[in-house]
Formats: structure tokens, C-alpha cells, sequence
């Protein structure tokens, strides 16, 4: 039996994930480490060789301007942890989720966790629509499975914005 929640879900995923399709297609490999502003977040290469983002548990004031670099590890690192509540599996702690290292690997990453997504959206049954989640608001009883995916699909919506503008005003003020 099909589920117009779960339909519509996936049709907003889907159309979130057609407007990214249009960024990732045009970004280019010095896109994504381009700095911004001088005062912005960013991807680094470790000591062990693994990037890490730049992060402060209290969020600062001002906030950063992030580099594309850095919101596309913000997106894996929240999309891998949602994907992880709607498998039942334990969440990744966020020092877990390592950037690829560079513009390609981080657009197959992305791309793989789509699938994964697609996957978790085309499982749902309505009882699991209607089941409770924990993630990312774990104190809200009323708070379930389709609030979640609807966060994930508007948090989507919101960073695919972010990396659209961060393109679009690189390529305008290259020249």
C-alpha cells in the first residue's frame, strides 16, 4: 500500500536533490576550499592525512562563512548520522565523519549517500512514518520518523542553497 507521506517526502527529496544536481554538475575542484571571506570555516588536512573541519562547539558570533568544502562535509556528516537513526544502526559521532579530500571524492560521496537515502525513503512504511525518532530532536516525544525526513530534506534544501551561492559568487568574482 503506498503511503502519500512517504510520496511526498520523496518528491520533495527529489526535487531538492535536482536543484544540487545543477551545482555539483558546474562546481569546480578550487571551488570547494575557495575561502570566502576571511573569516570562514573550512576543510584541513590533518596530521594522519584525513581532513577534518573546522568546528566550535559553541557557535560563535559571528558564524563563519563557510567554504563549499566545508558544507559538503556538513552535509555528509548530518546525512550519515539521519541514515544511521532510520537504519537502527548507532550514529556516527561527528569526529567519525572525515571529508573525502578532494572536489571528485566529495561528489561521489555525496551521491553515494543519496542512494542511501533513496534506499532508507523507498523502505518507509506508513508505521515507520509514525514511529518515533530521536534525531535530531531526541527530547520531543511527538516528534517522528516523517518530521525527521522532512528535516533532512530542508536541511538538504538549505546547504544546497548555501553551496549554489558560494559557486555562483566565486565564478562572478573570478572574472
Amino acid at each position: 500500500m503506498r503511503d502519500s507521506r512517504r510520496d511526498l517526502l520523496r518528491w520533495q527529496f527529489d526535487l531538492t536533490w535536482s536543484l544540487f544536481e545543477y551545482h555539483l554538475e558546474r562546481l569546480e575542484p578550487e571551488d570547494f576550499l575557495w575561502e570566502p571571506a576571511a573569516d570562514h570555516w573550512t576543510v584541513r588536512p590533518s596530521a594522519d592525512g584525513t581532513w577534518v573541519p573546522d568546528w566550535a562547539d559553541a557557535e560563535p558570533d559571528p558564524v563563519p562563512v563557510p567554504t563549499i568544502g566545508w558544507v559538503s562535509w556538513h552535509i555528509g556528516w548530518w546525512w550519515s548520522v539521519t541514515i544511521d537513526h532510520a537504519r537502527g544502526r548507532a550514529p556516527r559521532e561527528r569526529t567519525d565523519v572525515t571529508w573525502p579530500g578532494d572536489a571528485q571524492a566529495a561528489i561521489e560521496w555525496l551521491h553515494g549517500l543519496r542512494d542511501d537515502w533513496v534506499s532508507v525513503l523507498d523502505g518507509l512504511t506508513s508505521d515507520d512514518l509514525d514511529a518515533r525518532a530521536r534525531f535530531p530532536q531526541p527530547d520531543d516525544p511527538e516528534y517522528t520518523v516523517a518530521h525527521m525526513v522532512a528535516w533532512a530534506n530542508s536541511e538538504l534544501m538549505k546547504n544546497v542553497s548555501e553551496i549554489g551561492q558560494l559557486r555562483m559568487i566565486r565564478a562572478a568574482s573570478s572574472g
